[in-house]
């Protein structure tokens, strides 16, 4: 089958990736590329890395003959364009902000997209809601263990994101003369990310009421998110790997490697790798993500081919840059 696409918010980071993802993908025709302060402009001369690729151009104007929305929009904004801009009955949404992730804001209309935990239901969903970055990158590191009860007491989380996770808007600490040779931590204890985390947990693990100790923090690389957490845990390292291995085993792009793990594995590809190891009573686990693509576009795109019964890979067969 075809799918028809329209892009919201086509001019940031997560809307150049779902262009660049969307424009190779075999099954796809974007309809259009709404942006207001692009409109006109050739999509290439705003994304340069897509020159040669498509003669596409942004519009201000929005059409109903489209099968999925993206929304590539910022905090709050995807609200406010449904509210502005009602959506034709039987059109998907993959919202890529935070306004419907939350089941107080979303309601039972919008399934949370993380495809780990919700494939079928995704599969089913008119309305998805995107998960954030770290949230992916983090819950892949623990749902093995939420999804067996095995979660208790406290979780203690250390990640750190490259500067792309803070969009493309300029900040005090996005200008590359402060992010080069630097690292700072920030919203330690009380990321956002903690309510969708908490939430899934929850579901997965209904008797979790432990503390999730997160603390995130801003590297000096464009993309990518390291993650390494830790919890108590009785399991021994074979009986944590075996556990690990058996949850992930029907999911493809998520895989459990013996070996360390380093960003470069990941980068450019919407693939999940998870290292275990035991420590004492300590489970340590690792996990890594492109925050751009498992942690945003990329994710979106698989849930759309979820939704539209296609191969769950297809359009999303990227080589990481090793070297």
């Amino acid at each position: 089958m075809r799918v028809r696409a329209g892009i919201v918010g086509g001019a940031g980071y997560t809307g150049g990736e779902m262009l660049r993802l969307l424009i190779n993908h075999p099954s796809v025709d974007i309809a259009f590329v709404n942006s207001k302060s692009n409109a006109g402009n050739l999509i290439s001369d705003v994304h340069t890395d897509l020159f040669g690729d498509t003669d596409l151009r942004f519009t201000g104007e929005l059409s109903s003959d489209i099968d999925v929305l993206f929304l590539c929009v910022g905090h709050g904004d995807a609200k406010k364009f449904l509210a502005a801009n009602p959506v034709a009955e039987g059109i998907k949404i993959i919202d890529l902000s935070q306004d419907f992730r939350l089941k107080a804001a979303a309601g039972e209309d919008w399934v949370y997209g993380l495809p780990e935990m919700n494939r079928e239901r995704i599969k089913n969903a008119n309305y998805i809601a995107n998960p954030g970055c770290f949230a992916t990158c983090i819950q892949l590191g623990l749902l093995p263990l939420a999804a067996k009860g095995l979660l208790k007491g406290e979780v203690h989380v250390n990640a750190t994101t490259g500067s792309t996770g803070a969009g493309q808007s300029l900040s005090a600490t996005s200008h590359f003369s402060w992010r080069n040779n630097n690292l700072s931590i920030y919203k330690a204890f009380e990321h956002q990310h903690l309510n969708e985390i908490g939430e899934s947990l929850i579901q997965m693990n209904p008797d979790f009421d432990g503390v999730l100790n997160f603390i995130p923090q801003r590297g000096d690389f464009p993309r990518g998110i390291l993650a390494s957490m830790y919890v108590e845990s009785d399991l021994t390292a074979e009986e944590a790997q075996a556990l690990y291995e058996a949850y992930y085993a029907a999911h493809p792009f998520t895989h459990v490697s013996k070996k360390n793990i380093d960003l470069k594995q990941v980068v450019n590809t919407n693939k999940a790798l998870v290292h275990v190891e035991k420590h004492g009573n300590k489970l340590f686990v690792i996990s890594i993500i492109d925050n751009l693509l498992k942690g945003a576009s990329g994710q979106a795109v698989q849930n759309m081919n979820l939704i539209f019964g296609l191969e769950e890979r297809q359009g999303l067969a990227l080589k990481a840059a090793g070297f």
